[in-house]
């Protein structure tokens, strides 16, 4: 027995550390491990020179990472230097063109302002020029039709509705040419005043009333086409034309019971005792068909 536990001391003794493996027998006691090696000053020294060198490679990777962070923030700065300086340059030039639309919005409105009061002063100087004439409707067109022809239709009309229209009375007379396919073309007679033309359109008018089948190309002297109807009105600029026709439409549609035209202006009155409205353009014949 003292001789088995002698060997026994002696295996666990020469347990050797590198292999963990018993010499005796190759027995392996419970709880027994290997004693760890020792840390000599050389492994020491060469695990700081190891942490060292990964410090110092860390460190050189985070500058360079950091130099080159430093770069493209400063790129990035001037970047914005440059889109700050571009706005800015374009803010001026925006308030710049703001101005300058301004402007031109107010110039445009004075020369549209400018434009409408020429255009007034023109149609008033066309209505001034045209206030002793009188337009002879629908009149058939006779074979070689010469300006006598038309004299001797302007007399004939004056006698047939009772007026003092004389050859001298006559400043000039013709008819407006058209497009081929417009034969009856307005006549235009302008006479020698606006008083002997207003008593032709009045003559006219009462010659209409009282006779049934009203004025037509017989009464003018013609012997063709006698029934056909002829219409006397003064002679308005194509301005007066356009409201005209207008302000009739109005009439029928917004139920005006008068529709007429004094001295190359347009007039329409709802009723008897409704106020007199002049027609001067067509936005306004537009708006009193809106609150009709």
């Amino acid at each position: 027995m003292s001789h088995a536990a002698d060997i026994t001391d002696m295996s666990i003794c020469e347990i050797q550390d590198d292999n963990n493996t018993v010499a005796a027998g190759e027995l392996t006691p419970p709880n027994v491990y290997a004693r760890p090696k020792a840390v000599t000053k050389e492994d020491f020294r060469a695990f700081k020179d190891e942490i060292r060198e990964m410090i110092t490679s860390l460190f050189s990777a985070q500058q360079k990472e950091i130099k080159t962070s430093a770069t493209t923030l400063l790129e990035i700065k001037d970047s914005n230097t440059n889109i700050e300086k571009a706005v800015s340059i374009l803010s001026a030039q925006y308030k710049d063109l703001n101005n300058q639309i301004s402007q031109l919005e107010t110039k445009c409105k004075e020369e549209k302002e400018r434009v409408h009061l020429l255009e007034e002063k023109i149609e008033s100087l066309q209505i001034g020029s045209r206030k002793a004439n009188f337009e002879i409707k629908n009149v058939p067109r006779r074979q070689g039709e010469t300006k006598e022809d038309l004299v001797d239709m302007a007399l004939q009309l004056s006698s047939t509705i009772g007026g003092n229209l004389k050859r001298e009375n006559l400043v000039d007379i013709y008819r407006i040419r058209g497009k081929k396919e417009q034969r009856n073309t307005p006549i235009v007679v302008e006479t020698s005043s606006a008083l002997l033309k207003s008593d032709i359109l009045r003559l006219s008018k009462i010659f209409n009333l009282k006779t049934k089948g009203k004025i037509c190309a017989k009464h003018l002297g013609l012997r063709t086409s006698e029934d056909t109807p002829v219409f006397i009105s003064e002679q308005l600029t194509t301005k007066g034309a356009r409201l005209h026709y207008l302000a009739r439409d109005l009439a029928k549609s917004a139920q005006y019971k008068f529709c007429w035209t004094a001295y190359g202006r347009v007039y329409v009155r709802k009723t008897e005792t409704s106020p007199i409205i002049c027609i001067t353009s067509e936005a306004q014949v537009h708006q009193l068909l809106l609150n009709k």
